[in-house]
């Protein structure tokens, strides 16, 4: 198996084996913890029984001390020398007597509790004051011990009275608390002990111990490990953990030590280890299980993932299959009752599903549903096969794409104005007359092997398989008459008109594409010229590529200065003086030289690339414009408005911050609206122009008269100037009706209250009717043509000056200044 048909399996293997493991190191963290928990109560508890163990121990010692006392006491050759006062008698009798018993400190004290007699080798100095400290508590008690400290040295003290018969003195023995006793306690409950003396400050002293010197010596001094002043509750030893319980005895200090009362310790330790031992064996025993149950776990998740995975990788199989279009085979495992046989039968009801869908789309994919006739793509496939055939035919002619004679020709043509016929009469009745296009054009399709397709919307094609170039035209011609009779549907009499074009092969292209692209661009070409049909010519293409190109070089233009402002004057014509002055723009280009504005002024509305030419405009007019004025008049500057500038809402914004960057006030800014600008969106146009009439710009509605804005409408809007198209200006001199059109506009603009700008003044007596008729400002060749903007400061300049002189010579009734030369 691959690993990736694997992959799934092995998941599910893994993340079973790992949920096991996870639970089962839960539990032994639980068993783990409980162990230590109930370890260390079960030491807590047998340190408990230690203790009273520990505490009978020295209570019988004290016992056997006392009775091995009273025996001495009752000694009648003992009494007779303590009544003698033979010393010598009395320290031989002590010795022996503490010999036999293990007592190694023996005294005799007298009746008054003072030393009288010690045995010998003692330190009789250090055992009067310890006698001092001892001798009246123990006096008081009818069997009692005290635990005293002598040199260092922990004492169990026993006090017996001698009687003769009346109280003669008091034997005092004493036991020494040591190795011996604490090995009876360690044999007697398994349990370590430690006798020491907690200090004050500094290391505790340790006074005997069934533990080895090594245990206590190195860690008396080590922070944290428990045996600072007073031994702590837990020793380590050895890899093994000692559990201890202090136990508190009162002890007296003796001379040398420390006088007064004190406390001497006793440290009982358990191992830890030995404790929990039964435990670690029940927990060896659960690691047992859970090695066994991993195994068998893991074995059961390898066989429930096989178990699951085999079906599915059949069923990967099989959409393997369907992938690759075999939609006969039937699906496997559709038997069982599980949540893999529902997949199965799933998988098999979308195999029968697809098997159905496939043959739809197979017929889909290449026949028009509503016309029934070939789609795009089986034209494009015929086509593709005709050339095939014919270029292994005819392979030389094949190569030859000049050939006069192609062997195949495709006529594409377009409806016109179905547009219309579906937004007039409804998409139903549009289809109804598709499909009766279709039936005609599948008329001329007479030959074997020619195709009548739709190539999509209202656009067919025909392949003409065995027809030449004059052919294929005589064949658009007939489709263009049989369009000449008129179509009636449903009681509705439909006029239609084609657009047709007409390729060639090899003549216009090699392959099944590029003829139909030339197909397609030859029919456009007779849509936008009207001609009806039109044969497919290189110059075409040509003009369609500049065109494509056209948008990304004017990008290139505006980001490298290749745009240049041009103004040309306006007149006022009352006064003669130059007052105003309309901007706009040439193309420098670095290989076409000065491109002319028709020709990409209107590919920059069409593809909204206006905007952008709009506020570069904007924007080099209102940074000339200061130096634009003098002193003795004010100059406004006129720019041209589009369709789509008035239809962006943030349009005012925009010129509001150029307006701001230049300190420019709008009142010196005109703007010029074309009416069917206007027209294309009234409600959104005149929004804007309201928003531009508020900010004080100057608008003037340009071309006046070409368009279709009723009056009605013109006196709502915010224009403050009317400005009259120049194909009524230029032949008012000649044409008596364009005179009256002119006449008629200026005092319409002046009822209205507008002021009124005249293009097209081309010569002398145009600008002086239109002074006689009241007109505001002219504008025209005569005056002067467009220049750079940066001349017109000095043509302003010689205009005026030329203006004056005229006065001088002719007085104030100056008919018009003399154009100046190279206007």
């Amino acid at each position: 198996m691959g690993k990736g048909r694997w992959g799934f399996a092995a998941r599910i293997v893994a993340l079973s084996l790992a949920l096991f493991l996870l639970v089962q190191a839960a539990v032994f963290g639980i068993v783990q913890a409980s162990i230590e928990r109930t370890a260390r109560q079960q030491i807590a508890a047998e340190l408990q029984v230690d203790e009273r163990v520990w505490r009978r121990l020295l209570d019988q010692n004290a016992q056997k001390l006392a009775q091995a006392a009273r025996l001495l006491a009752a000694d009648f050759g003992f009494r007779t020398a303590v009544s003698s006062g033979d010393l010598q008698t009395i320290r031989s009798v002590l010795d022996n007597h503490g010999a036999r018993i293990g007592a190694t400190v023996t005294a005799l004290i007298d009746s008054n509790l003072a030393l009288q007699a010690a045995g010998e080798g003692q330190d009789s100095q250090a055992l009067a004051t310890l006698v001092g400290q001892i001798a009246a508590p123990l006096s008081r008690q009818s069997v009692g011990s005290q635990i005293a400290l002598l040199n260092q040295v922990p004492y169990q003290f026993v006090l017996v009275p001698v009687r003769a018969p009346v109280l003669i003195g008091w034997v005092l023995m004493g036991f020494p608390i040591g190795q011996a006793l604490l090995g009876d306690m360690r044999a007697l409950s398994g349990v370590h002990v430690a006798l020491y003396n907690p200090a004050q400050s500094g290391p505790a002293a340790v006074l005997a111990s069934t533990l080895p010197a090594a245990a206590f010596g190195a860690r008396q001094s080590e922070p944290g490990s428990g045996l600072g002043p007073g031994l702590g509750p837990e020793l380590k030893l050895d890899g093994d953990t000692l559990v201890g319980r202090h136990v508190k005895l009162d002890v007296v200090g003796g001379a040398g030590i420390d006088g007064g009362r004190g406390q001497l310790q006793t440290l009982l330790l358990r191992s830890f280890t030995d404790v929990v031992a039964p435990f670690r064996q029940a927990q060896a025993a659960l690691a047992w299980i859970t090695a066994l149950g991993l195994v068998l776990f893991g074995v059961g998740s390898i066989f429930l993932a096989r178990r699951m995975t085999t079906p599915l990788r059949d069923l990967v199989r099989a959409s393997e299959k369907l992938g690759q279009g075999d939609y006969q085979t039937a699906m496997q495992h559709t038997e069982r009752r599980d949540e893999i046989g529902d997949l199965a039968v799933a998988f098999d009801a979308m195999r029968v599903s697809i098997d159905a869908q496939q043959a739809e789309i197979r017929k889909l994919a290449y026949w028009d549903r509503l016309t029934g006739l070939p789609n795009r793509a089986r034209f494009r496939d015929a086509v593709q096969q005709a050339i095939a055939e014919r270029a292994i035919v005819h392979p030389a002619q094949a190569r030859s794409v000049a050939s006069a004679n192609p062997t195949l020709a495709v006529v594409v043509l377009d409806l016109d104005r179905f547009k219309l016929i579906n937004d007039v009469l409804g998409y139903a009745f549009g289809d109804r007359v598709l499909e009766a296009v279709a039936k005609r054009l599948a008329e001329f399709a007479t030959r074997p092997g020619d195709m009548v397709a739709r190539l999509g919307g209202n656009s067919f094609a025909l392949l003409l398989a065995h027809g030449d170039l004059p052919q294929a035209l005589q064949v658009a011609e007939r489709i263009a008459q049989s369009f000449e009779a008129p179509l009636a549907l449903a009681e509705q009499t439909i006029d239609l008109t084609a657009a047709i074009g007409v390729v060639g092969w090899p003549a216009h292209a090699l392959d099944a594409d590029t003829l139909l692209s030339r197909a397609e661009v030859a029919m456009y070409s007779a849509k936008s010229r009207t001609t009806g049909i039109q044969l497919y010519d290189s110059a075409l293409d040509s003009a369609s590529n500049q065109t494509l190109s056209l948008l990304s070089e004017l990008r290139h233009a505006l980001e490298h200065h290749e745009l240049r402002l041009f103004l040309q004057p306006k007149i006022g014509l009352p006064h003669s003086n130059p007052n105003a002055a309309e901007a706009l723009v040439r193309w420098q280009h670095p290989t076409r030289g000065l491109v002319p504005p028709l020709e990409f002024i209107p590919f920059a509305e069409q593809t909204g690339f206006v905007r952008q030419l709009t506020l570069w405009v904007f924007n080099e007019a209102a940074s000339l414009w200061h130096g634009l004025q003098t002193t003795d008049q004010a100059v406004q500057v006129a720019i041209n408005l589009s369709t789509r500038d008035l239809l962006d809402v943030d349009f005012p914004a925009k010129l509001d911050l150029i307006l701001q960057r230049h300190q420019v006030p709008a009142s010196g800014i005109c703007l010029e609206i074309t009416e069917s600008a206007i027209m294309d969106d009234p409600l959104r146009a005149l929004a804007t122009l309201n928003k531009l009439h508020e900010r004080g710009f100057e608008l003037s509605i340009d071309d006046f008269g070409t368009g279709y804005s009723s009056l009605a409408y013109l006196k709502r809007l915010p224009v403050n100037q009317l400005k009259i198209d120049k194909s009524f200006v230029m032949a008012m001199e000649r044409v008596k009706g364009d005179a009256m059109i002119v006449r008629s506009t200026i005092d319409l603009a002046h009822n209205l209250g507008l002021t009124v700008v005249a293009e097209g003044v081309e010569n002398a007596a145009i600008y002086n009717a239109l002074k006689q008729l009241g007109c505001d400002e002219g504008q025209g060749y005569f005056i002067s043509k467009p220049m750079p903007a940066e001349q017109f400061v000095a043509w302003s300049r010689k205009w005026n000056d030329k203006l004056d002189a005229n006065r001088r010579d002719y007085g104030q009734s100056v008919p018009m200044p003399l154009p100046q030369s190279g206007n």
